[in-house]
């Protein structure tokens, strides 16, 4: 019996595993480290967000992106974006330092039991722990508009469906969407060749504005601080005080979870979008069919007026939407047990603990509770400390099990032994 299976070996994964072992749970973690950030992005992808805001987190802070930089020899420096392949190495070397062995097969199923639940593998072996964490990033929630559903994949993707956009050099493509993924995207298609077009439902697209200097004078940063989301007070509050966005009423937090820091491309692909991408803003997608070719896509714009055109494939870059209903591991007698919020999302407790005991979630999937930072690698931070609170308090008793050390340093859960003193 295991005090606790982490399930997801993505930043907000690794990040709680690293906290447990530092607290002597005895726990297994399982996922394809990095796995989104290696499989699901193309080649030449850039975070978005700043190096000092894109750390995964271990308890005693040594293991962070600007150190995995120094010892490659590289750079991190503020308003300098750093590939997503360097961050995926950062994160495998975060693992390889500060996390226990990841086993990386797929968990296909989690039930409860009285004692607690059971995790079955993908080829079948049953485990048991006390408590549960779901890290399970943003696969399980794509988003695809209604228009466009049922089509077949050759004619339809998701932007997380592509590793390699290499198979659409030369060919017609229209990428829906008006955030970074589908402008980034769209940047890299005509940069290989492909003639793109990028449809979006705001009448114009949004650019965040190059962020201010790292270091300025005392009166322009309180006017403006910086935050892990970006500068103003505003995001510093989202990005920085995660617990107090909770206490706040539940219609506000919908709200914010909703809307703020709606699409916008980052600064340094603005230009590379407007000067090889046609852009159709104010323009939704109300139905599509096959053609020989390729398909149809019918258009209505924001004054209500109609066209079609033509494309040979589309690439939905429209997002995640974290409904309870598509947490498919979940056996569905625990799935349906789930308290709720409005937009469908687990309702979750002060430690990220659900309405069923000891099932605990991370990322996206809880942003309506604790907002917008856990949308990005940077609520790591506070959801991997709080989260392995809770489950401490759950299991009710610190330390729970003897460790190990774990390479690099901190430690790792072995088999059960005496409580320590």
């Amino acid at each position: 019996m295991y005090d606790l299976l982490v399930v997801g070996a993505g930043p907000y994964g690794l990040s709680i595993a690293s906290h447990a072992a530092a607290a002597g749970l005895n726990l297994r973690v399982f996922g394809r480290p990095m796995a989104s950030w290696r499989d699901h992005m193309p080649s030449g992808m850039f975070l978005k967000s700043e190096p000092w805001a894109s750390n995964l987190s271990d308890p005693s802070g040594r293991w962070k992106l600007e150190a995995y930089c120094a010892e490659q020899g590289m750079t991190a420096r503020h308003a300098e974006p750093i590939p997503v392949a360097t961050f995926a190495s950062y994160g495998l070397w975060f693992a390889r330092n500060a996390v226990p062995a990841v086993d990386e097969r797929t968990i296909t199923r989690v039930s409860s039991g009285p004692d607690g639940f059971t995790v079955v593998t993908e080829d079948g072996e049953a485990l048991q722990a006390r408590t549960v964490a779901l890290a399970i990033g943003v696969m399980p929630f794509i988003e695809v508009p209604a228009a466009l559903r049922g089509l077949h994949p050759t004619l339809v993707t998701h932007s997380s469906h592509h590793s390699d956009l290499g198979g659409f050099q030369g060919k017609d493509v229209t990428v829906i969407g008006g955030g970074q993924a589908a402008l980034e995207t769209a940047a890299l298609l005509a940069e290989q060749g492909t003639r793109v077009r990028v449809l979006a439902r705001a009448d114009r697209l949004r650019w965040n504005d190059v962020p201010p200097a790292w270091e300025r004078s005392r009166w322009q940063s309180f006017r403006s601080p910086h935050s892990g989301l970006g500068p103003g007070w505003r995001n510093w509050f989202y990005s920085e005080r995660p617990g107090l966005f909770r206490r706040l009423p539940e219609a506000t937090r919908s709200r914010v979870a909703a809307t703020a820091l709606g699409p916008a491309g980052a600064w340094w692909v603005r230009d590379r979008v407007e000067r090889a991408v046609d852009l159709l803003p104010g323009h939704e997608v109300t139905a599509a069919a096959a053609v020989p070719g390729g398909l149809r896509l019918d258009l209505t714009d924001n004054a209500g007026a109609r066209r079609s055109l033509e494309t040979e494939h589309v690439i939905a870059a429209t997002g995640f939407k974290a409904h309870r209903d598509r947490l498919g591991l979940l056996s569905a007698e625990l799935r349906g047990s789930l308290a709720a919020l409005p937009d469908g999302s687990p309702a979750l407790g002060h430690t990220f603990e659900s309405s069923h005991d000891g099932l605990f979630f991370a990322g996206l999937v809880t942003a309506s509770g604790f907002g917008p930072a856990m949308r990005f690698v940077h609520g790591a931070t506070f959801t991997a400390a709080t989260l392995v609170q809770g489950v401490r308090r759950r299991l009710g008793a610190t330390p729970v099990r003897g460790t190990v050390p774990v390479p690099g340093g901190g430690s790792r859960s072995g088999a059960p032994s005496p409580v320590r003193g």
